[in-house]
């Protein structure tokens, strides 16, 4: 079969009908092999008989969500390409030709784009119009290098195989930037096609709930993004706190009439501090990703962790250590010179502040190689090889023992049996 259109269901009685016959419409006007699949998630308004009278195939769904629900149907699609969309009407079933053309070029996810082919009014509210979708998606193009228009479109078609091969995790609202981010971060050929997007038609209201599942999107692409999470405000908040912590350590600053001195000091380093333990969170989330399989390795971090080893962490933790020291020893110098009296801050904590910023970052340094070394270790995986292998002895071992007792057996059978019938005395 080539094609299965999976429509995710919970209480679509109203629409459910209609989008099923629009879909095995287009399939036979275009002599596509294909069916409609619904991936019921629990409807209890009649939407299951509704749609197999309209010729599609039910399968149920126990786990909520509208992820969920549609990696139901994908697993149970039989179909070598599955396009999905809204049971709710909005979506155009008879135009899905542009989405099989693609996939038959070799695509492995083809993405609607709602706002290219066209949004009718009343269709989408004006804050997902204006500001939910182009912002969400211009921040998944940003932290992914997609470029990909309108993450969120519920029309698209893929691959089978090539989308339960990405292992897909999220069971709500955010399945559909999960699917964009790790089809983009797996490498696979995603294109995308103009799509219409029409008022549904359902008389209760939809689903979607706009702040909370907005907020679930904009996680997600967080989550998934430690470079945009992390790294860079990290790395931004450390340069700056060292800049400015260098500075203030000579003497203070003036801007005009406005001063900063001791005080702002201490505020750089904590963004020194603060920032360094971003940038090493950054490090922790990419080595533990590549390993359990959540990002692809980053060629980039691997080399660094090769590079950086547990004993020159270790070394370079221990260098901090001892700048740290030797600023508390000249902390005690300066303290001593005024016979462990009344200090003035504004020179003592020129002493004391970047030294207990180094020995602080120290630990951070030592306490980060010991943590990443303990990422680093491999675990010990059995391949569908080594299952293949292992399988393979066990029955070689199988035969040889059964070869061995036939050969007993035989052995057994040749031995002559003396006859004792004849040796009584008459």
């Amino acid at each position: 079969m080539e094609l299965t259109v999976v429509m995710p269901c919970l209480n679509e009685a109203e629409t459910v009908e209609t989008c099923v016959r629009k879909a095995l419409a287009c399939m036979r006007e275009h002599g596509i092999d294909g069916e409609v699949l619904i991936a019921d998630n629990g409807s209890t308004d009649g939407s299951q008989q509704l749609a197999r009278d309209a010729g599609a195939r039910v399968v149920h769904v126990d786990a909520k969500g509208y992820g969920n629900a549609l990696m139901g149907g994908i697993r149970a699609a039989r179909g070598t390409y599955v396009i999905m969309g809204d049971a709710d009407d909005s979506y155009d079933f008879t135009a899905l030709m542009p989405f099989v053309e693609q996939l038959r070029d070799g695509a492995d996810l083809v993405m609607g784009n709602r706002f290219k082919g066209g949004i009718a009014p009343g269709a989408m509210p004006p804050l997902h119009r204006y500001l939910g979708n182009p912002v969400l998606s211009f921040i998944g193009r940003l932290f992914f290098p997609s470029a990909i228009g309108d993450f969120h479109c519920g029309l698209r078609g893929f691959r089978r195989d090539s989308i339960l091969r990405l292992g897909l995790q999220t069971g709500g609202m955010e399945f559909a930037s999960e699917m964009v981010v790790r089809s983009t971060l797996a490498g696979l050929d995603v294109r995308e096609v103009p799509t219409t997007l029409s008022p549904d038609g359902r008389s209760r209201p939809p689903h979607l709930r706009s702040w909370r599942d907005g907020w679930r999107h904009l996680r997600f692409l967080l989550l998934y993004s430690p470079r945009w999470l992390f790294f860079i405000p990290g790395l931004v908040m450390m340069i700056l706190g060292l800049a400015l912590g260098t500075a203030l350590t000579f003497g203070p600053i003036y801007i005009g009439r406005i001063g900063f001195d001791v005080t702002t000091l201490v505020g750089a380093s904590a963004m020194v501090v603060i920032g360094f333990q971003a940038v090493l969170f950054a490090l922790f989330t990419k080595v533990y990703a590549a390993e359990e399989g959540f990002l692809p390795e980053d060629r980039r971090v691997r080399k660094l962790v090769d590079i950086v080893s547990l004993e020159k962490g270790l070394v370079a933790g221990g260098a901090l250590a001892l700048a740290g020291v030797a600023g508390l020893a000249a902390s005690l110098i300066h303290w001593q010179t005024h016979s462990f009296g009344q200090l003035i801050p504004s020179q003592s904590l020129r002493i004391a502040v970047p030294a207990a910023t180094a020995l602080i970052m120290s630990f951070q340094t030592i306490f980060a190689a010991l943590f990443i070394s303990i990422l680093g270790i491999r675990r010990t995986k059995e391949t569908p090889i080594d299952v293949a292998a292992s399988a393979a002895e066990e029955a070689a071992e199988a035969v040889s023992r059964q070869d061995a007792e036939a050969l007993q057996d035989a052995g057994a059978a040749a031995v002559p049996v003396e006859n004792t019938a004849g040796n009584g005395q008459a």
